[in-house]
């Protein structure tokens, strides 16, 4: 009896030290989540920072603008520059040509990287690592490269603008959605994208589709792209990001077809003209119209990004 109380009076101080050092690890683990919040919280604020300004910006009078020193918080905020934005400019054509372009462009690019990045990580072919050492490559080279050939391809592109079968006499492919759009229609990012993420499609599946009678287009469609969701969601949103606020092309091709000009363009055109104190405010109310599909286009594919990052090996597990 007094050897086993002494195993118990023993064991008493090593389990009440156990326990002291897990509570003492759940409060340095409560801390470190409180830190970790806390810079999130600080870096949310300093993201959501501009927006704010911009809001105030767009609220306030010409005459709050022209004080010196300029009122920060508008006294009576002018929620009519949001209407005035478009009574005064075809803002609602711009934000059209726009939508119609992006979603165009975002909608080719994903089908053209879905189906080449499928034809390089699944089938085996004379000449497939040779095909994607040349999508490697592509990506070093700036679009700014290829502005000139591109114009000249379009303005003499045959039997389109008036154009003969040698592409003569007309204006050709120039000044229209096709200009705008067809340059885009492929991204060697996009294919090698989502070329890495099929790779981690077991190849059993698809074998078992094909001995069950599946075409490629049915494996491609059922099974692949299921799985890569994640991947195209994540490059079509930053397809749509980029190409919503792509202004290199969009200008060179629209000098001749102001129908045609977009959104960023339009800003652009409007703070040359009117660059004063007195239009800022319509300035900034425009911007912020304008970035609204972008945040809405951001907040509807957000929830692909963590399964994009884990990878389709993961995700099916």
């Amino acid at each position: 009896m007094v050897n086993v109380s002494l195993a118990d009076a023993a064991e008493e101080p090593a389990a009440e030290s156990a326990a002291v050092r897990e509570v003492s690890a759940a409060r340095r683990r409560r801390g470190w989540r409180l830190v970790a919040a806390l810079v999130l919280a600080l870096g949310a604020a300093v993201m959501v920072l501009p927006f704010g300004d911009l809001l105030l910006g767009a609220l306030r009078t010409p005459a709050e603008r022209l004080m010196r020193p300029p009122a920060y918080w508008p006294a009576t905020p002018v929620w009519g520059n949001f209407t005035q934005v478009f009574e005064r400019y075809p803002l609602s054509l711009w934000i059209f040509n726009s939508l119609v372009t992006t979603i165009s462009i975002t909608c080719l690019q994903v089908a053209t990287s879905v189906t080449a990045g499928y034809a390089l990580a699944k089938f085996r072919f004379r000449g497939r690592d040779l095909l994607l050492r040349f999508v490697l490559v592509a990506q070093l080279f700036p679009f700014f490269l290829f502005l000139i050939p591109l114009v000249f391809i379009l303005r003499y592109w045959p039997l389109f603008g008036g154009n003969d079968w040698l592409g003569q006499g007309g204006t050709g492919l120039m000044g229209t959605y096709a200009a705008l759009i067809l340059p885009f229609s492929v991204s060697w990012y996009g294919v090698f994208l989502m070329r890495q993420f099929m790779i981690g499609v077991p190849d059993e599946l698809l074998d078992a589709a094909r001995m069950d009678g599946a075409g490629e287009a049915r494996i491609l469609w059922s099974i692949v792209l299921p799985i890569v969701r994640p991947a195209a969601a994540t490059l079509a949103l930053f397809v749509f990001v980029y190409h919503w606020n792509e202004v290199a092309w969009t200008l060179t091709v629209t000098q001749s077809a102001p129908s045609l000009q977009t959104a960023p363009i339009g800003i652009y055109m409007v703070r040359g003209a009117f660059d004063t104190e007195a239009q800022l405010s319509l300035q900034q109310a425009m911007i912020l119209v304008t970035i609204a599909p972008v945040i809405a286009a951001f907040l509807f594919l957000q929830r692909f990004y963590v399964s994009a990052v884990n990878g389709p090996s993961r995700r099916m597990g």
